[in-house]
């Protein structure tokens, strides 16, 4: 009687432990079928989980860059001001001295006391002794002025003959303009030219030279064009060097695209070739704007002032290396913190902060960037009519290496499905095969989504396990036949929560690919019109190139040269 009692009780615990292991299976069978359901999701998502990590990555990275530019460039102003802030206190006093001696209003002795200060406090400076003798020369002080101005070549005999030349172009004394002005240009080499050389072009540009002094300048200006020319390579190089300058006035696509930059591995590319595309457009309003600015009606004086105030004012080659620094990070701060495009600007614009340069460079610079290089507008249109050739032919070639840029495919990446278009208009094929790619997937994982041999087996052996354990019962092994039943129940058990487990999970599946399906169907057609759209928007960007060459074309250099001052100049113009 008492072995009963504890059969029975041992084979209750044993009964509720098989229950609980049959239980924590069906558990694990449950968490395996949602796990797969799970996966499908983040397989999808992955990808555009990673470009947006990748896009923020770059975005913060450009934000911190972006405030250390604008740190820097406070740091570069004061440097510049506690360094070179004395000069400005010169530079301003060249042309308030000539003013005030046209005026009266001031003592002679006043400027004398003036112009020596300053010589006394800018040591070294160029400008300084120069004041000095303009000081002189208006006291009439003939010895003090030619020690001035010997001190003033010695210290920089470029700049201290430019600013006598038009000194004396301003006081009406044209054979003293003459000699400087030769004085000026003997020092010069086409291929090595001072970078205030772009004052001499200005003057002789809006018309403000005297006729002798204009044939000189002429003469020598076709001389430099007929010695860079005949050099080999000549070509090639204006075609890089203008074609530098010409990509310098890309801007930042400012794009209005949602499905596109977030669906489409190409899209950096794409964005490049809009940028160059834009260009046209930008190039063209430069070039307008530049011929449709009236000549000045200023007094002579008043010009020649302007110009002397351009070449006292602008900064002096020591300042070069910090005014480069700043001029990066200027960049740096304009394109929101991207470096790159910042470099690639600043490549372009280094000739400007080239103490010297060849004749073409000079001309590139005061067509491209007047604000870098001093130049006034009348140079701008004397520079680009006088080049236009060269620029027609460096346009046409950055525009054919865009067009070489452009994909011939655009990549898409939905999820797991990755295809290409070519222009955004194979919807249905694309649709169909996407489809198709998913419910192969779908299958596949059908597929996989079985019973297990063991849970096939446990229908058959536990129904075999059961009987024995029926017959072992009846044949007076109560125990153990008590024991086999309950697993045989237990097995068959299983087999059949597996079975409602996989065919639950199988319905999870077929739902999820037709969510999945659907949504990726909207999300491939939301693309095809963007593509669509955008291929659009870049041939009617793209277009623009032929108005560009158009304008340029329609620019007489020789016409336009002959205008820029009352008299014919013999300019060559075929470039």
């Amino acid at each position: 009687m008492a072995d009963r009692i504890i059969q029975t009780a041992d084979l209750s615990i044993i009964e509720r432990n098989l229950q609980i292991v049959g239980s924590k299976l069906q558990d694990l069978e449950d968490n395996v079928g949602s796990v797969d359901h799970k996966v499908v999701a983040l397989n999808n998502e992955l990808a555009a989980l990673t470009r947006e990590f990748e896009e923020y990555v770059i975005s913060q990275g450009r934000a911190n860059r972006l405030a250390q530019a604008e740190t820097r460039l406070v740091q570069f102003d004061n440097e510049l001001n506690k360094k070179y802030g004395h000069y400005d206190v010169v530079r301003r006093s060249a042309t308030g001295i000539l003013q005030a001696d046209d005026l009266g209003l001031i003592r002679q002795s006043t400027i004398n006391t003036i112009s020596e200060e300053l010589m006394v406090q800018t040591p070294g400076y160029w400008l300084a002794p120069c004041l000095v003798a303009l000081a002189a020369w208006i006291n009439d002080k003939k010895d003090i002025a030619e020690r001035a101005v010997r001190e003033g070549i010695r210290r920089n005999d470029e700049k201290t003959s430019l600013f006598f030349a038009l000194v004396c172009r301003r006081a009406d004394r044209a054979g003293s303009c003459l000699q400087w002005t030769k004085r000026y240009l003997d020092n010069q080499d086409e291929e090595d030219l001072d970078r205030k050389t772009v004052i001499i072009l200005d003057a002789y540009a809006s018309g403000l030279m005297g006729a002798d002094t204009e044939g000189l300048i002429s003469k020598t200006i076709n001389e430099w064009m007929d010695n860079l020319t005949n050099k080999p390579g000549f070509v090639e190089q204006q075609t890089d060097q203008w074609s530098k300058a010409i990509v310098s006035k890309r801007k930042v696509y400012q794009s209005g695209y949602t499905y596109l930059p977030k669906y489409s591995p190409t899209w950096q590319q794409l964005v490049d070739v809009m940028e160059g595309a834009e260009l046209h457009g930008t190039m063209l309003d430069y070039f307008i704007n530049i011929y449709q600015q009236q000549t000045s009606t200023a007094t002579l004086r008043e010009q020649l002032d302007a110009i002397l105030s351009s070449l006292v004012s602008d900064f002096d080659d020591e300042e070069l290396p910090l005014r480069r620094k700043r001029r990066y990070e200027q960049l740096v701060k304009e394109f929101e913190g991207d470096e790159k495009r910042a470099k690639s600007v600043m490549d372009a614009e280094q000739q400007v902060y080239d103490t010297h340069k060849d004749f073409t460079q000079l001309l590139t610079d005061a067509a491209m960037d007047p604000e870098g290089s001093g130049a006034s507008c009348s140079t701008q249109k004397f520079a680009i009519a006088l080049t236009k050739d060269w620029i027609i032919n460096a346009y046409n070639d950055v525009t054919a290496k865009n067009r070489m840029n452009i994909p011939q495919y655009i990549d898409i990446a939905i999820g797991t499905f990755k295809d290409k278009t070519p222009d955004g208009r194979d919807e249905q094929e694309l649709e169909s095969r996407m489809i198709a790619q998913l419910t192969q997937e779908r299958d596949a994982k059908l597929a996989r989504c079985v019973m297990s041999g063991f849970d096939q087996f446990c229908l058959y052996g536990g129904g075999v396990i059961g009987v024995v354990g029926l017959l072992m019962m009846f044949t007076g092994h109560l125990f153990l036949g008590i024991i086999a039943a309950v697993a045989g129940i237990f097995f068959v058990v299983k087999h059949f929560s597996s079975k409602k487990a996989i065919e639950n999970n199988r319905q999870r599946i077929i739902q999820d690919y037709d969510n999945l399906i659907r949504s990726s169907i909207e999300i491939l057609r939301a693309l095809m019109a963007e593509i669509v759209d955008f291929i659009a928007e870049f041939n009617q960007k793209d277009a623009r190139a032929a108005d560009v060459v158009e304008f340029l074309e329609q620019i007489s250099p020789e016409q336009y040269v002959r205008k820029l001052s009352g008299t014919r100049r013999h300019v060559r113009t075929n470039v």
